[in-house]
Formats: C-alpha cells, structure tokens, sequence
C-alpha cells in the first residue's frame, strides 16, 4: 500500500472495466474532495452500479487506479477501505431484524449497546423507518428494505459513502422530504460521498457538484447551474429538464444584424458563433426560455398552437412552427400567453443553446475550436 500527500479524499485515475469482452466502464478519471457529496448522474446501463462496485472492491479494474484518503487501493480488501455502501439490491441480513441490521457495524465494533441503541433511534427516525425496526427484512416493503439499508449505511460513520439510488423504492413525499434531510445529514457525517440517482430533479437537489455518465465514462462534470444550462452534449440537454428541451434544425449564416437561424422562416440572432456559419447544427432552447412576446417582436418567431396543459404552477403549451418543428413553452401559471392559434415566440440569446449536428457537441460562442 502506497502513501502520497495532499491527497483528494477519493480519486478515479483511467479506470477500465470489461466483462466478457463488452466495455462497461472507459476511462473513467474523477476527483471528490474530502467530505464532498458528489451526484454520480446518468441513464441506466451507463455504468454507474458498476462504478460504485469498483471503488468498493467488491470487483478489480482492468486497468486503472483508486486512491482513497491518500492511499492507493490495489489489493484492498473491501472490508478495509473505510467505505459505507447502500445498494439497490438491500443486501440485508434475512434472519435480523431491521433494527440489527442496521446495528451491524456497530456492533463488529464493539460499541456499546447504549450507544448502538442510541445511533439506530437517530437515524431510524430521521428516515422514518422507527415503525419497523423489529420487523425481518421479509416483512417490509421495498422502500423500508431501501431505508434500512442506507441507514445501516450511514450508521458506520465510513469517511467514504457509497449510494446507489438510495430513494429509488421510497414513495414520492417522503422522497421529497429526503432530498431536504438527508443533504443535512451528510454535511454533519463530514463523509465522503459518491450519490447515484436517475432523476435529473433529485441529481441537481443532492449535490454541489454532478458527473454526468453516459457511454461507460464521465461527460461532463460542474454544478447543476453548469450542467443545466450548459450541458456538453445532446444527451446531457436531453436528461436535464421537464418538460423536455426544444431542438430545432438550423443553419447558422452570416447577415448584416450578425449571426442568424431561421426558425418559421424568421431570422433569429445568435451573435457570437461564426465557428458554426454555414454548418447543420441543432439549436436547443429550453421550455422556460421562451416567451410569448406580440408580433413583429425582435428575433421572434411564429407558431401555431396545438394545446395548453395547466400543471399546477406553471402553464406547458404545445406549439408547431410554420416548417413543422414541435415547440414546447413553459410559463408560470399566472403569466398570460397564447392559448390558441397563431402566437409569436421571444428567444433570448443568452439562453439559446447551440450543438453540432454530426457530434452532438455543445458550440460554445467566440471559440475558433469546439472540438474540445
């Protein structure tokens, strides 16, 4: 076991994982600070699981190094890297109840049974699960198995913390609740955590910080404002939103306002993207960044109105251009818009998004290479 210093808490270096000859994890190089919760984000089948196993030891990379607290963990054994792990199958003990399962790590320390008690009431409460603690893991529901789990988890005090979708079988108002406690209780563990989840919403409420994966490898890596509003790649823009983001086929051209597109036949200005003049590229807009605006407005554009859907706090429109694209416009309920035939729709540049139609790649404005 090697040493080195000034050490981030948790360090992937080129990990590469394949199994029966298919690649699940490419490269992979990631950094998490000590005591940082980091959102490990992305569809299923993108690798994820697989990742989280291999930090854990329960697998070795086929190439690639892990270093935890300062240490490099070839050869570890898992029961000796220090790490916490709550994963979607429970792995719950059959013949303890939840309240022992939930004590296990305590106990293999010895702790005393004041202590324990004291611990497994905590945490119990604050994931609502106190109800069940005398109740074997075949009396209780998938989303109780899912609690204690994670509390066992949370329990050992690891100084790394491995979570697996840990909300995934709770129901939708204890998750929401979740997402606001279990933040908190993290921060005051001061542990390390790697925090996987498949829902955008719950991906940017967890963590200061999101990786993206897709394609067995991290694609992009910042804050949710960052992954929101900049997203590297199509795939990312899709992922990141509800309704979903507007991508519209366009060509970007050279005219004597600046750089435009054309969308109904309408010239709309993108100043600051000559790299892409001339090239098939799609602009994204989100459904938020729209605006109904009276016509002749400045880089509007018309379109026909299909349907409006009221939700709650916000009002979804459906709309078509005048070539056909779909276009969907999101508003809080108690602003007004077109709720029936032709309307006109407001693009502010700043929000527009532009990608490059054969990569897929985010066009970043004033830049001469984007391949980067």
């Amino acid at each position: 076991m090697q040493l080195r210093g000034n050490a981030m808490s948790l360090q992937l270096k080129n990990i590469k994982k394949n199994f029966k000859g298919i690649t699940v994890i490419d490269g992979v190089t990631l950094s998490v600070e000590s005591g940082e919760t980091l959102v490990l984000f992305g569809p299923s089948g993108a690798g994820k699981t697989v990742l989280l196993r291999l930090i854990a030891g329960v697998i070795e990379p086929d190439m690639g190094e892990i270093w935890i607290n300062g240490q490099i963990m070839a050869g570890v054994e898992p029961e000796e890297r220090g790490i916490g792990m709550a994963f979607q199958n429970f792995a719950l003990f059959p013949h303890m109840d939840a309240a022992q399962n939930i004590a296990a790590p305590l106990t293999a320390r010895r702790q005393s049974r004041t202590d324990v008690a004291s611990t497994v009431e905590k945490i119990a409460k604050l994931l609502k699960i106190e109800h069940v603690l005398h109740h074997k893991p075949k009396e209780l529901s998938n989303g109780q198995k899912q609690r204690t789990s994670l509390a066992r988890a949370l329990s050992a005090e690891p100084s790394v913390l491995l979570l697996d979708d840990p909300l995934r079988n709770v129901d939708a108002k204890l998750r929401f609740e979740m997402r606001l406690e279990l933040p908190r209780l993290l921060k005051d563990q001061n542990a390390t955590v790697i925090y996987v989840t498949q829902d955008y919403k719950e991906a940017m409420a967890m963590g200061r910080r999101i990786a993206v994966m897709g394609n067995h490898g991290i694609q992009q890596v910042g804050t949710p404002a960052d992954i929101y509003l900049r997203p590297a790649n199509l795939e990312i823009a899709r992922l990141f939103g509800d309704p979903v983001i507007n991508l519209v086929n366009v060509r970007p051209e050279s005219s004597p306002s600046g750089i435009t597109v054309h969308i109904s036949g309408m010239p709309i200005t993108l100043n600051g993207f000559e790299v892409a003049i001339g090239r098939d590229c799609i602009l994204g807009l989100r459904p938020e960044s729209l605006q109904f605006v009276p016509e002749n407005t400045t880089d509007a554009f018309a379109v026909d109105i299909e349907t409006e859907s009221p939700l709650n706090e916000k009002i979804v429109t459906l709309a078509i251009t005048l070539s056909g694209e779909e276009i969907m416009v999101s508003r809080p309920a108690n602003i007004s818009g077109a709720a029936s035939g032709r309307a006109w729709l407001s693009i502010m540049p700043s929000n527009a998004l532009l990608f490059d139609k054969v990569t897929g790649n985010l066009l970043k404005p004033n830049l001469m290479d984007v391949s980067a």
